[in-house]
């Protein structure tokens, strides 16, 4: 199986949206008093986290199969493994 370098990069811009989104969501969380927005802020980020590991699990299949040159889909794999981690550390923001 050949990678496709367009879709592995459309995989990479979206893990940076969602990781930033993911900065932002973690943000609006501290500096609200919503009760409401606090929900809502701790379920998108729960979707967010699903989606950036599907993406990963994907990442990982092509990583896998890449030839050990760098290109894209090494990229792609490192990005969401470190937004995954980012977010997994910082998880704990939403029980204080």
């Amino acid at each position: 199986m050949k990678e496709s370098q367009s879709i592995t990069n459309n995989l990479l811009m979206e893990v940076d949206v969602l990781s930033n989104r993911i900065r932002t969501i973690k943000q609006s969380f501290k500096t609200t008093h919503n009760k409401g927005l606090k929900e809502r802020l701790v379920s998108e980020n729960k979707s967010i986290f699903k989606r950036v590991n599907e993406i990963y699990k994907i990442a990982e299949i092509l990583n896998k199969r890449s030839s050990g040159k760098i290109n894209f889909s090494i990229l792609l794999f490192e990005k969401t493994k470190r937004t995954l981690n980012e977010n997994k550390f910082e998880s704990n923001l939403f029980f204080i």
